[in-house]
């Protein structure tokens, strides 16, 4: 009876001096870190790929805990939709009125472009602060450049309209450079239905950018003030 006393004392012994194993130890849940993390989970799995299971799974933390941060996760599409629209402003060099303009929506786009399933969610979503706050800038761009009040509407869901266009375009054209190559020799071969686009090489065409800037330039034409 002594010995098996002695053993159950030394295994005793032994469990108490084994080092504590610390619990893994998570930042404090917060709404900012709840948005930073829903922004990474879209980036890497969709729209659809966010759920409040998925979104608690990253964050190491219970579902039920979310809430206390965030309504839902309609208001977490809203919450990481205007975070990813922030605007910081232009750089700290002199500029007109249309290279004001230019920077806002170039930046606009960009961040659309880094964030893709921004674009799809936009439309459908309540306006945030930082998407409203583009549209008040714009506005009183447009209005200082003398756009007159009746037509500042009108210009702004244009240009609305031209950033949203050009940058789910970008988004969503996925060929390959053989696949535009063998796009365009199908159209030279053609050339007597569509001689135009055939000679303008318009399907070989891979400058997104310039032709973001280009066609941006063709809007502002119209908007100056004559």
């Amino acid at each position: 009876m002594a010995a098996k006393r002695s053993g159950r004392s030394k295994r005793g012994i032994n469990e108490r001096l084994q080092p504590l194993q610390e619990p893994r130890s998570e930042p404090p849940l917060s709404r900012e870190r709840i948005v930073a993390t829903a922004v990474e989970l879209l980036d890497a799995q969709g729209v659809d790929g966010l759920t409040m299971r998925r979104l608690a799974d990253r964050l190491g933390s219970g579902v039920m805990s979310l809430y206390w941060h965030v309504d839902n996760k309609e208001d977490v599409f809203d919450l990481a939709l205007d975070s990813v629209l922030e605007y910081r402003g232009p750089p700290q060099i002199a500029q007109d009125w249309r290279g004001e303009v230019v920077h806002v929506l170039e930046d606009w786009r960009a961040s659309m472009l880094r964030h893709p399933w921004s674009a799809t969610l936009l439309p459908r979503r309540a306006l945030g602060p930082n998407i409203l706050g583009r549209l008040e800038l714009l506005s009183k761009t447009l209005s200082r450049a003398g756009v007159a009040d009746a037509d500042v509407n009108a210009a702004i869901w244009s240009l609305w309209n031209y950033v949203m266009g050009a940058t789910i375009t970008r988004a969503s054209f996925d060929l390959s450079d053989d696949d535009r190559a063998a796009a365009q020799q199908r159209l030279t071969r053609l050339s007597e239905r569509y001689p135009t686009i055939e000679r303008s090489r318009l399907l070989l065409d891979n400058d997104w950018d310039g032709a973001f800037k280009n066609g941006l330039g063709f809007l502002l034409d119209g908007l100056s003030p004559k």
